[in-house]
């Protein structure tokens, strides 16, 4: 399949319905058409678009703006998107699949495109009045405006119920003063979702969630942040000094911020265990043909048990991490609670891509720690899988209060 086939093409005319059967002795998976499409899709464009200028990228840390224009004409930039409103109307089988397949070439842009869709585009669409549908979610779709989010503050990280940022009503205004950190696309985003305090400290019905516009009179970008790995996805601060937004700006309803942040972010963590998935999956596919090619005593070092071993270890893991991702995408499809299953899929998959990444390194030796081979930038990408929406700490929190409900 070629790159340049149309939007229409793959995301409406074979919109075929996908899903996972299950019965009460078994699951049965089965990859769909679309999934298929998709994939093939993805692994023609990444070769075209993204392998060519992926280290250029990551050494100077450019957020390639272009690209995403592109994943937007292909119908990747709002794949959960109802058709109506400009999106590819797929479900969470097509959207793991994306960036699976993203994050197998380069996590950063996997990660941003997730960002993109589950966070900023993914909170319009589950809280936003039909206005604000109409409004944002076309040019989201389409990548016409790259979406940010804004939770995290620089004290209030997993405490997000102590945030400081804080929105107080004027009339028909509120006045928002603060910032948020660690958001992705903070400085090239057009539109932000940011939720905010306008209660009392702690409560969880004290916060409410805003959409911003970039050029807002006191909304700025502040400063990059220099990461270790993830180097092409932007992350940035987010300053709010005497921002004032119409009240027409409040999603859902005043109070209800932390609550639709929550829900936003259990699909969330689904879309971090598919970017976990694709990292562990390029991780093990680039050890497993280095492993073949490499000669040492005349013979392939894969047919040494110390390095045949790692491989049976991080395939057997990456496929566990597979089915609790797609189990989980399929319970989001059918409209399920995934609370414990979204944790648990992100929790695993997220350690299993740090494992893979390692061990991808170990199996390339001395090559795998220079750039000239793909095991050290895999290795760097990882971690940021434990960390980034919710830790791994926080996963096993969020698991023991589900099983010990």
């Amino acid at each position: 399949m070629a790159c340049s086939i149309s939007k229409s093409y793959v995301f409406r005319s074979l919109h075929t319905t996908s899903k996972i059967n299950y019965n009460q002795e078994k699951m049965e998976l089965s990859t769909t058409e679309n999934q298929r499409m998709i994939a093939d899709m993805i692994r023609d464009f990444g070769t075209k678009h993204i392998r060519p200028f992926m280290r250029e990228w990551d050494e100077s840390q450019e957020f390639p703006v272009e690209v995403f224009k592109k994943l937007g004409e292909l119908g990747l930039m709002g794949v959960l998107v109802p058709t109506a409103y400009g999106g590819s109307g797929f479900g969470y089988l097509e959207y793991v699949t994306a960036i699976a397949e993203l994050s197998k070439i380069d996590g950063s842009i996997g990660l941003s495109m997730a960002a993109h869709n589950s966070l900023c585009t993914g909170h319009i669409l589950q809280f936003a009045n039909e206005a604000q549908k109409q409004k944002y979610l076309p040019k989201l779709a389409t990548a016409e405006w790259i979406g940010a989010w804004g939770l995290t503050e620089p004290n209030t990280g997993s405490d997000a119920g102590n945030m400081r940022t804080v929105a107080v009503k004027n009339g028909d205004y509120w006045v928002i003063n603060g910032a948020k950190n660690f958001i992705t696309h903070g400085k090239s985003g057009q539109v932000a979702v940011v939720i905010v305090r306008t209660g009392e400290t702690g409560d969880s019905r004290g916060m409410t969630a805003f959409i911003i516009e970039k050029g807002t009179p006191g909304f700025s970008a502040g400063r990059k942040e220099d990461k270790m790995g993830m180097r092409a996805s932007e992350t940035t601060e987010l300053v709010f000094q005497d921002c004032r937004v119409h009240h027409d700006q409040v999603l859902g309803q005043v109070g209800e911020g932390f609550i639709q942040a929550m829900k936003v972010l259990d699909g969330g963590r689904i879309s971090i265990a598919a970017l976990s998935l694709g990292i562990a999956q390029g991780a093990f596919e680039a050890a497993l043909a280095y492993s073949q090619e490499r000669q040492q005593f005349n013979k392939p070092i894969s047919s040494f048990q110390g390095i045949s071993f790692k491989l049976a270890d991080m395939a057997t893991e990456i496929e566990a991490a597979s089915l609790l991702t797609y189990q989980a995408a399929d319970m989001k499809n059918r409209g399920l609670d995934v609370n414990k299953q979204s944790a648990m899929a992100k929790y695993y998959a997220s350690e299993v891509a740090v494992r893979a990444a390692n061990e991808a390194l170990q199996i390339f030796g001395g090559y795998g720690f220079t750039k000239d081979y793909p095991a050290e930038k895999f290795y760097r990408d990882a971690k940021l899988c434990t960390i980034g929406e919710g830790t791994s700490e926080i996963q096993k929190l969020v698991i023991a209060r589900a099983i010990l409900k």
